[in-house]
């Protein structure tokens, strides 16, 4: 097993390669195994993931670092930790989510901008830049390289502007962000014209993006990081829901015919 210091690394060398790299969020350990098992590289943890497991719509950070301890220790990747707003609104107290990750096993993890209030779902840009500052200090104050990423949340909340996307995403980058991430883009023209106006590595999940975008044309235009959200894991609970109805619906079991052999499960968790 790596040490944090050498998971640190191998996550900062990521963003530093050329061309872009996927890293897939798994919900527990046992997916976190699987993935490590296919070859895939870093891990992101997924706070929809946790709350769709926990039966809540919404998830606390207690929560949510108890999923990235589980993520962290289940394998030797790199893991990146989804703390939506870090817990708090004010700055110091949401930055010390950062070190909660850290001592988690986790070597990145992001700070966003939606205050978790439908009625007024983004930060002000000033203590929106003031979050993400106080989040860098403490990453910086770690004994390892803390990837931290700063999300705009502005298209996933009714706010489709692209200009103050931009604006924000550039201030989080000058207030020394490592990552920058805003989801919900889904054409690859919004995304290219993003993407070009920081020099960060950008992240871009596919949760909520045209679905028929790949790899090679994400990076193409400029994306560096590629994750999917929650999007996995609602795709179990699709096809759980399937195999439900159809026992509930028409008495059958055929979907018993799809299932995975149950060596490929076992062989990725020796």
């Amino acid at each position: 097993m790596r040490t944090q210091m050498e998971k640190a690394e191998a996550f900062r060398a990521l963003h530093a390669r050329p061309g872009a790299f996927i890293i897939p969020n798994p919900w527990d350990a046992g997916t976190a195994k699987l993935l490590a098992a296919m070859g895939f590289e870093a891990l992101a943890t997924t706070s929809l993931g946790v709350a769709n497991t926990l039966g809540s719509a919404a998830v606390s950070l207690d929560a949510i670092i108890e999923n990235c301890r589980v993520i962290a220790d289940a394998t030797g990747l790199p893991v990146n930790a989804d703390l939506e707003n870090c817990g708090a609104d004010d700055p110091k107290t949401a930055a010390k989510a950062i070190a909660r990750a850290a001592e988690a096993g986790c070597v990145g993890g992001s700070i966003e901008d939606f205050t978790g209030d439908p009625q007024k779902p983004i930060y002000d840009f000033s203590l929106a830049v003031e979050r993400v500052r106080a989040a860098v200090e403490a990453a910086r104050a770690l004994p390892f390289p803390f990837t931290l990423t700063a999300r705009a949340e502005n298209f996933l909340h009714g706010r489709k502007d692209v200009d103050d996307t931009i604006k924000r995403l550039q201030a989080f980058e000058a207030a020394g962000a490592d990552v920058l991430y805003s989801p919900g883009l889904y054409d690859i023209g919004t995304i290219r014209t993003v993407v070009s106006s920081v020099g960060k590595p950008f992240n871009h999940v596919m949760g909520f993006a045209d679905p028929t975008l790949t790899v090679d044309q994400l990076s193409a235009a400029g994306v560096k990081r590629i994750s999917v959200g929650g999007a996995m894991e609602r795709y179990a609970l699709a096809a759980f829901l399937k195999c439900a109805r159809e026992m509930k619906e028409r008495g059958a079991f055929t979907y018993v015919r799809d299932m995975t052999p149950i060596g490929e499960i076992r062989a990725a968790f020796v």
